[in-house]
């Protein structure tokens, strides 16, 4: 029996958009990033009578809110008592009270586009006895937090293998996340108001106006929110402040038998993370610091889906990159103390369709001079001395890397010996032989803050330890905070 799958990064929740590049326009509020908290922010400051333009490097849609698990839950795996040990039950009630404004809104938002919304139960689950401790301590805190959870053994998520123990909330969403975001683009562009893309933002000046530098043209406005998942300015040194962390997906078609029915992750690490699109299977996880060498992530999904349900083939896989802050909770607000000028929205912990929603409530109301009972609990500029030790262990990590990697010795001497498929660190370039033979040489030196990058195998790119910066073969930015392309080396063969 053969196993066909694919062998390339394909999302399921592609799709094609066709806005133009930024021309040179004055709006009231600039919006940099067309992810879900991007578009979401925009389209209530439209509907809040502002005129705003979307800013987006790529594609509306094409980053992590095309690349994520397409759930909408406010259960999301052990995050309360994550919260609540570090913060207090206030606090995890808070993001409790704010994560299930968030499924409302989408709920309320979905009911307008087309992006197959459905309703279904979450779950946290124990797929082995030893994960049953935190069941319980989940179960327990969500309760206390305010959400209406349930304890039970699992058996709503219609798996065909033995679950220990589950947290369960209903009524939880999934829906087509690139078809989401599409549809709201497409209410927000027009009545003086614009979506751009393929416009890479360079540089914001935040002056008054502020100006927003894009590789196509400047946007002028009164404010400007900063939504591109990790924030692409170093002042407010967020980059100090979060830990990026990549995450995976394989979607498969079955022979025979149902995938899931609810939207489930479980509770240990690693973490298998299960739902359905129709009648595919998507299993999510295998998770690492972005810069860590994966180890066959995609091949270890597909063996845990092919283990448990009869699979036809895979038909998608892909990945998405997400930052967690060092206390663990999302930082939404001015972007540096006492700013009305810049916003910022990022460290959704890998739950950013809720999160993210949750965040444009928030800077929509600070910018319309709205009150927003949420608003002081996720400030940039909080500081947690509980969690102090996690943010010197988050710089001491980037410096041991920065300084570490530089006394790295080259992989081989020439590019000759560079296999198809593979990369190897030749001299002071990262060297990629594609698939049909030829060489793709960049400089290891990202161009954020100069660690030096490491090549992921499963996506094909050059991923920086420090920050998270991710870029392509040929040195192109896939991800920030960097905004500049490697270099690229010559060779002599």
């Amino acid at each position: 029996m053969s196993h066909e799958t694919v062998t390339a990064s394909h999302s399921l929740w592609t799709v094609d958009s066709a806005y133009p590049p930024v021309h040179d326009v004055r709006v009231d509020v600039a919006v940099v990033g067309g992810g879900i908290t991007g578009v979401t922010t925009a389209l209530r400051l439209k509907r809040a009578g502002l005129t705003v333009a979307v800013v987006e490097a790529e594609r509306v849609g094409g980053g992590v809110s095309g690349n994520n698990t397409a759930k909408v839950t406010a259960l999301q795996s052990t995050v309360y008592s994550t919260i609540a040990d570090k913060h207090g039950i206030h606090a995890a009630s808070q993001y409790a009270e704010a994560s299930m404004a968030g499924v409302s809104e989408v709920a309320a938002l979905a009911a307008t586009v087309d992006c197959d919304l459905r309703r279904a139960p979450a779950y946290t689950y124990a797929i082995s006895p030893d994960e049953l401790p935190a069941i319980d301590h989940e179960a327990l805190t969500a309760a206390r937090a305010g959400l209406p959870v349930d304890r039970d053994r699992g058996e709503g998520m219609g798996v065909p293998f033995e679950v220990y123990g589950a947290v369960r909330l209903d009524d939880q969403l999934a829906l087509h996340p690139g078809r989401y975001v599409a549809g709201l683009a497409k209410l927000v562009d027009g009545d003086g108001s614009h979506v751009f893309e393929r416009s890479r933002a360079l540089r914001i000046d935040d002056g008054s106006p502020c100006e927003v530098h894009t590789t196509a043209g400047v946007v002028t406005a009164d404010r400007v929110v900063v939504a591109t998942h990790y924030p692409i300015l170093d002042r407010g040194l967020y980059f100090a402040r979060l830990e990026p962390t990549r995450a995976y997906c394989v979607a498969a078609s079955l022979r025979s038998g149902e995938p899931p029915t609810g939207l489930a992750i479980s509770a240990g690490s690693p973490s298998w993370s299960l739902s359905a699109y129709r009648d595919l299977l998507i299993v999510c996880g295998q998770s690492h610091p972005t810069g860590d060498r994966p180890d066959d992530p995609y091949g270890k999904l597909e063996a845990f889906a092919r283990e448990h349900w009869d699979v036809e083939r895979i038909t998608h896989r892909w990945s998405a990159q997400d930052p967690s802050a060092y206390d663990q909770l999302p930082m939404i607000g001015s972007y540096t103390p006492g700013s009305t000028k810049l916003y910022v929205a990022t460290a959704f912990m890998k739950w950013g369709l809720s999160t993210g929603t949750f965040a444009a409530m928030i800077l929509s109301d600070l910018i319309t001079g709205t009150e927003n009972p949420w608003a002081e609990r996720f400030s940039p500029h909080r500081f947690s001395l509980k969690s102090a030790p996690k943010l010197v262990g988050l710089n001491a990590k980037a410096a041991v890397s920065m300084v570490g990697d530089r006394l790295r010795p080259p992989d081989t001497r020439t590019p000759e010996d560079v296999p198809r498929g593979e990369a190897r660190v030749v001299g002071k370039a990262g060297v990629y032989r594609d698939d049909e033979g030829a060489l793709h040489a960049v400089s290891l030196r990202c161009t954020h803050l100069g660690c030096l990058v490491h090549f992921n195998d499963a996506e094909r790119s050059w991923d920086c330890p420090c920050h998270g910066s991710r870029f392509d073969v040929d040195g192109n930015v896939l991800e920030g905070p960097a905004t500049k392309p490697l270099p690229r080396h010559d060779l002599d063969c």
